[in-house]
């Protein structure tokens, strides 16, 4: 209950969105509510459906204010898991700022873990191994990478899949997680009407809610590896 769920990827399109929303409501099916803080200004998409269901903070973590913010409402909030939803240019201000973060976890009393979404382009590698350059994994800081099933079967990632970041996430401790494919059309209303999960099981059509509820179920499960 006292984690930080980071939700990363440090560039745009990857589905960090909608992993969040997923984790949001593999906590509330467990009967948890969790706190949102959405760093993406520029579409905070999570942060609009979610703001009249769970604690939500909109921070910018592009400047040390909104780290240190960062760290009061993690002090305010023990007890309580924490879900962050970054922006895709984040990784200037974690190399600057994120040790105002790492350096508090143990007074905290938390452990943060990373869930880093790639596609299948060599960007989401390097930018990978930036973040973990400035945030090394160790005791108090997992790091998880997602294959996001949009962008194919996790056969196709053959850049991680054979590369040395595999191997160094991990030794780390690390889990290679696959994130399962929602239909588009399904993820397009989702995202046009802005809707949480249990909001459109309630306003979907039929066929939708089936296949939202396929894939709702599948990410319960690959989320339930690094929630507990």
């Amino acid at each position: 209950m006292n984690k930080i769920y980071l939700c990363a990827g440090n560039k745009g399109g990857t589905g960090k969105s909608m992993l969040a929303t997923a984790l949001i409501d593999a906590f509330l099916q467990r009967g948890v509510e969790p706190l949102l803080i959405e760093t993406d200004d520029a579409n905070p998409d999570v942060f609009k459906a979610h703001g009249e269901r769970i604690q939500c903070a909109a921070l910018s973590l592009d400047e040390a204010d909104g780290w240190i913010e960062l760290v009061n409402s993690l002090d305010k909030t023990r007890g309580v898991p924490v879900i962050v939803n970054t922006a895709a240019r984040n990784s200037t201000g974690v190399a600057r700022y994120g040790q105002t973060l790492k350096s508090t976890l143990g007074e905290l009393g938390r452990t943060m873990v990373t869930l880093w979404v790639i596609n299948r382009q060599r960007d989401s590698l390097e930018l990978l191994a930036d973040y973990l350059d400035a945030m090394p994994a160790g005791a108090d800081h997992q790091v998880h990478v997602v294959r996001n099933g949009y962008f194919g079967s996790a056969e196709k990632f053959q850049l991680y899949n054979g590369s040395q970041l595999k191997q160094r996430i991990e030794e780390g401790g690390g889990l290679t997680l696959d994130f399962p494919d929602l239909a588009d059309r399904v993820a397009d209303q989702m995202a046009t009407q802005r809707l949480t999960i249990q909001g459109a099981l309630k306003e979907m059509p039929l066929g939708h809610r089936a296949e939202l509820i396929r894939w709702r179920d599948e990410a319960f499960k690959v989320l339930g590896q690094v929630m507990t």
